[in-house]
């Protein structure tokens, strides 16, 4: 075996050896690929500028003006929620952390609800408002993932938990 192969082999059992540590099987490779950070960005990288392409040759109407001031700064702002959870960022509601500096001092989910205003945004911004239906679905989705989140979060911190619920918003 060459020094290469004995490396990437090496790379692979230490990238196993995590997933484990985090508690996914073999047969949770998706969960565990959006889990990742690299995951998300690649995803996005590779997904926003096939959009970008397919719409950017609209005419610039006040919807799309509209719709891309909304998703610029939403998208921003979901970056820096999601830099500023951390460690504690799971893709299944548990309480590692309570988080409640930055964003979370106002917002008790701002990746749920810039997220939300985000993809509203690129939908206005490629002038199909009729996706925005998908809310029908997003949101119910958003509402449920938030009420377990708050189930767990009150099981492992009570109190605390509730007086942060308090002083914040969704």
């Amino acid at each position: 075996m060459d020094c290469l192969a004995i490396c990437n082999c090496n790379i692979r059992a230490r990238f196993v050896q995590r997933i484990r540590m985090l508690g996914f099987s073999n047969s949770c490779s998706m969960e565990v690929f959006l889990k990742s950070n690299y995951g998300s960005l690649v995803l996005v990288i590779v997904v926003l500028p096939f959009f970008v392409m397919q719409f950017w040759g609209l005419p610039w109407t006040v919807p799309r003006i509209a719709g891309l001031a909304v998703a610029i700064p939403c998208f921003l702002l979901l970056a820096l929620a999601r830099i500023q959870l951390g460690r504690a960022f799971s893709v299944q509601a548990k309480a590692s952390t309570l988080v409640t500096t930055g964003l979370y001092s106002r917002i008790r989910n701002p990746i749920y609800v810039f997220g939300g205003l985000a993809v509203a945004g690129l939908m206005l911004w490629a002038n199909q408002p009729w996706l925005l239906f998908s809310f029908a679905v997003l949101l119910p989705l958003q509402f449920y993932r938030s009420r377990k989140e708050a189930r767990v979060l009150t099981e492992k911190f009570g109190a605390q938990y509730l007086e942060y619920k308090q002083q914040t918003w969704f």
